[in-house]
């Protein structure tokens, strides 16, 4: 081949070839977790929360980048967002409150609540924060939690047992349960999704739900709808992950029915 005829393939070859190299690699959905935190989140992805940020980066059509944080750290969840999704290492937050005043929220994707945990055997006529039978017996809850607040009002605290799980980063949600298991307290007080996935592993335990009604005065919170989280203006991102929401959430829903996170209607 003539040199006259190859030059002007090699000069096509060598700008496609720029323009291939100068194209911005594909946009990922960066998502902030816990490397260490089931039923949560891990490396591994074994938490719910890995498998929401899969179906929901899948949906996108972008790849998943995760930055990791310890969310049980000095400062608990604020500080984790302030050295995470507020200082830009990453985008969403995957489990947020809706409404939460730290970050912009999405719709959201999920209703839980506090629950009471007892032994089935035990028969206990317990039906809100209110029941006469929860001055009878031993209580454990979770601290710093709308459930410390509840037993707090009643004056219940000083004899019940305080669990430090989501400020303790080597405590696992489990030992919750076990204490039940033991004796150690007679009734348990948390979050369903801290230890919906460990229910499978103890068929003797009666689940209630902690309902937002109260005897007297001002109703309390316990049942919360859940989001996913992005940084406050970042409007676009919300929408995009609003969308998401609003087509997949027969999966959503199914993702967190195979791990053990109990739904229930909005109060």
């Amino acid at each position: 081949m003539k040199l006259t005829t190859l030059r002007p393939i090699l000069v096509f070859l060598a700008v496609a070839s720029l323009a291939s190299s100068m194209q911005p690699a594909q946009a990922a959905l960066r998502v902030c977790a816990d490397p260490d935190y089931l039923p949560y989140s891990n490396r591994a992805g074994a938490g719910f929360e890995n498998k929401i940020a899969e179906a929901v980066a899948k949906a996108l059509g972008e790849p998943l980048e995760y930055t990791w944080e310890n969310t049980r750290a000095h400062g608990g969840f604020p500080e984790f967002l302030a050295r995470t999704l507020d200082a830009n290492k990453c985008d969403v937050v995957m489990n947020i409150p809706y409404g939460s005043r730290e970050e912009l929220t999405t719709q959201p994707y999920y209703v839980s609540s506090y629950v009471f945990i007892f032994k089935k055997n035990k028969n206990y006529d317990i039906r809100s924060m209110d029941s006469g039978i929860l001055k009878r017996i031993k209580i454990g809850f979770e601290s710093d939690t709308p459930a410390e607040g509840g037993l707090k009002m009643r004056g219940l605290v000083p004899a019940a047992i305080a669990f430090d799980v989501a400020s303790d980063s080597a405590q696992s949600p489990v030992v919750m349960l076990n204490a039940l298991d033991n004796g150690q307290i007679d009734v348990l007080i948390t979050w369903e999704p801290a230890i919906g996935a460990f229910l499978q592993q103890h068929p003797d335990l009666e689940v209630v739900a902690v309902p937002n009604a109260r005897t007297l005065g001002s109703p309390e919170q316990y049942a919360f709808p859940m989001s996913m989280g992005v940084r406050q203006g970042d409007e676009s991102l919300r929408r995009r992950l609003d969308g998401v929401i609003a087509k997949q959430q027969p999966e959503l829903t199914s993702i967190l029915s195979q791990h053990g996170v109990k739904l229930y209607p909005p109060q």
